[in-house]
């Protein structure tokens, strides 16, 4: 298993009963095919460069897990469909840290 980072934000305004449904969803995404999560950071609520999606502040989150390979393009597609999702990025983590 490789291991990865992803850093998604969401509308500063989103409930929080809604937020934790969505890290339920994430967290399922990701261990339903064998993945395993090292740690959730919040990074709170940060301004962005420009305006996404009519936001102007993003309540960032960035979440350390192993996965094989092949279940990054389902993960991927969660995010995708996931409307409280406004931008994401996953990558990987160098071998070295």
């Amino acid at each position: 298993m490789k291991a990865y980072e992803l850093l998604f934000f969401v509308d500063p305004a989103l409930e929080e009963d809604a937020r934790e449904a969505l890290l339920a969803r994430i967290d399922s995404t990701i261990t339903s095919q064998d993945g395993v999560i090292e740690s959730i950071e919040p990074w709170g609520k940060r301004r962005l460069a420009y305006e996404v999606n009519k936001l102007q502040d993003g309540d960032y989150t960035l979440i350390s897990f192993h996965a094989d390979p092949t279940s990054i393009a389902e993960l991927d597609r969660v995010l995708r469909i996931t409307d409280a999702v406004a931008r994401f990025i996953v990558v990987r983590k160098d071998q070295s840290e």
